[in-house]
């Protein structure tokens, strides 16, 4: 059965293609230690504190995103099950090896979250589609080594949609979906068996309302009045309406706007207590934070600094923060440092076990718009952070950075089970034995 493209007032709609990373961080433990295939694996939060990423094995014996480690210790005996720290420079590494293969694929993509891509494919109604998202498997597969899916449709939340049907062998071969192949009928059928909330958008408690005005399914949702649950709810769930129907109201985003804020936190790896250690976390999150500022071209005006403890905890409770307005917008590590440490002092009291700090960048201006003071008699500092973020790139993040981020740092985050940094550091490269 040949491509068919869905009418619509703007015209014939594009078909986009969403290639989606199977249990991706999983997936990235497993290609450089083969022996976790085939078993049960959970990728754990911060601090080793929950699931964020469940093997195919994991979730069929129950285990829920989100759920503590404690709680399935019993069940990780019984069932053999391997718990990994997160290790984000492996993830980010291997994602940008499987979004530099995409990119070849289409001109128009948007990188959507670390392990998910949407792939423009206007003038591709040539080509065999489910042909294409095969090869697009089999190379992602071959070169970096992580199993994806593909769902290919007129809109994105389509997409979206036919990317769960082809990784749960719903409408599709070889995970690929491509929902052109199936008749009205057959898309009608289909997606009367698929519950509402695994529409893109459709979050739990949307899902509760929907249900009480007898919508359950994507069905149920395609052909409700658009006008009346834009009444009831919001035009967000009218435009969701619109792109079951194959009308798009999403656009592809080739170019990422920049934040409008930056934040940076952390829950500590054990409680701390007094303000040298408070301090030193605060400047490292810092240093992350006007990183990503200046990698992508803004400025700074104002910063808030927090502090809390555990409100979980049977013991006395404070948390406070403080919003600081900069003399000038910056994105100089070591003045944004100052400033938070400076309120940092501030919002302080002793006595208290601290769980978490962080910080925000606020106010962001484009660093080429820069507002020059005349009186200022700061040191002009970018050549200085220039060199920083060089050297940090080749040698590693943390290479060079302000003493005010310590050395020992107790207060840092739990990582017991984290597996090797493989393919960015030269210390930890694996070996062929």
């Amino acid at each position: 059965m040949g491509r068919r493209a869905l009418e619509h007032p703007q015209g014939l709609a594009m078909p986009i293609a969403l290639v989606d990373c199977n249990n991706f961080y999983v997936s990235c433990e497993r290609v450089f230690a083969p022996r976790l295939e085939g078993r049960p694996v959970v990728v754990l939060s911060n601090n080793d504190g929950c699931a964020v990423a469940r093997s195919n094995e994991v979730k069929a014996l129950g285990v829920r995103m989100g759920t503590p480690w404690f709680q399935m210790r019993d069940l990780a005996r019984e069932h053999g099950i391997v718990a990994l720290s997160s290790n984000y420079a492996l993830y980010a590494d291997m994602s940008n090896r499987v979004m530099a293969i995409l990119g070849q694929y289409a001109p128009d993509h948007e990188i959507y979250s670390i392990d998910e891509c949407f792939l423009g494919l206007d003038g591709f109604g040539q080509f065999d589609l489910v042909e294409f998202g095969r090869r697009i498997r089999r190379q992602v597969k071959q070169w970096v080594g992580i199993p994806v899916c593909v769902g290919i449709a007129d809109t994105k939340t389509l997409a979206k949609l036919a990317n769960h049907c082809a990784k749960k062998g719903l409408a599709g071969t070889d995970g690929v979906c491509d929902f052109s192949r199936l008749t009205a009928a057959e898309r009608s059928g289909l997606f009367s068996r698929i519950e509402v909330s695994e529409v893109w958008g459709i979050g739990p408690r949307l899902t509760k309302q929907l249900a009480a005005r007898g919508i359950a399914t994507v069905e149920d949702l395609r052909t409700a009045d658009a006008k009346t649950l834009r009444r009831e709810f919001s035009v967000v769930v009218e435009r969701t309406v619109a792109e079951l129907n194959g009308i798009p109201c999403l656009a592809l985003e080739e170019v990422a706007s920049n934040k409008q804020q930056i934040q940076s936190s952390r829950s500590f790896g054990s409680y701390v207590y007094d303000l040298p250690q408070l301090k030193e976390a605060v400047a490292s999150y810092i240093a992350s934070a006007a990183e990503r500022l200046r990698v992508q071209g803004s400025l700074a005006g104002m910063l808030q600094v927090y502090i809390r403890t555990n409100p979980h905890k049977d013991a006395p409770q404070y948390q406070r923060g403080l919003t600081i307005p900069l003399p000038e917008a910056t994105d100089d590590t070591l003045r944004l440092t100052q400033a938070a440490l400076w309120g940092l002092k501030r919002i302080y009291r002793p006595g208290f076990a601290y769980q978490k700090a962080g910080v925000a960048l606020l106010e962001l201006t484009d660093a080429a718009n820069r507002q020059m003071s005349l009186f200022s008699p700061a040191q002009d500092n970018s050549r200085l952070m220039q060199a920083l973020d060089r050297i940090n790139a080749i040698w590693g993040r943390g290479t060079l950075r302000s003493a005010a981020e310590g050395v020992d740092k107790r207060w840092k985050m739990k990582r017991a089970r984290m597996s090797p940094c493989y393919t960015t550091s030269w210390a930890q490269l694996p070996v062929a034995a």
